[in-house]
């Protein structure tokens, strides 16, 4: 276990770096990469998201790929609840349901094990960025249409100019940063 003075006091949007023109012309990319490496302000990232989620007192909670894993795992993890894998199409091996969903810089789709919550189950979803809440909106559309119950979506970085919470308006909104 890390000892107390290793406990992060500092801002983690000091941890957050703006990457110019990634992945494409004109976007700014803000990567988490810093504060995954920082492990005391990892852990308190994490510790914060548990903080949140616990309150809503989940079965279990979603990641969404791929740095949604990192945070959804360990908040899994923290608070003893089981988590779920939301993949790119074709990365789950077993029977799946996807939905396709529009990003500030294309299209995609995302999928889950078509048995992968049980119908009224109380899921969190978590990642790390809600932008335009395209990617989002498609995860709690596939967790509703197996029955699931979203009761909250945590981010760690919100991009709030860009009105991602009018995508997934019915599920409660928790972002750890907020950049205008």
């Amino acid at each position: 276990m890390p000892a107390a003075t290793d406990k992060f006091t500092g801002d983690l949007r000091s941890l957050i770096r703006d990457v110019p023109d990634f992945p494409k012309q004109g976007i700014l990319f803000r990567d988490v990469t810093p504060l995954l490496k920082h492990g005391p302000a990892f852990r308190r990232c994490v510790e914060r998201l548990c903080e949140v989620i616990s309150t809503t007192q989940p079965a279990v909670i979603a990641g969404i790929e791929s740095r949604g894993f990192i945070f959804g795992a360990a908040a899994a993890t923290m608070l003893g609840v089981g988590f779920l894998p939301m993949r790119k199409p074709g990365k789950l091996p077993w029977k799946t349901r996807q939905q396709r969903y529009q990003l500030e810089y294309g299209s995609d789709g995302i999928e889950i094990h078509e048995d992968a919550v049980a119908a009224g189950a109380r899921v969190a979803l978590v990642d790390d960025l809600l932008a335009t809440g395209g990617t989002a909106a498609a995860a709690c559309r596939l967790l509703q249409d197996l029955g699931a119950e979203v009761v909250l979506a945590a981010f760690v970085v919100e991009l709030a100019g860009l009105n991602g919470r009018a995508q997934i308006a019915k599920v409660p909104v928790d972002s750890l940063i907020i950049y205008p």
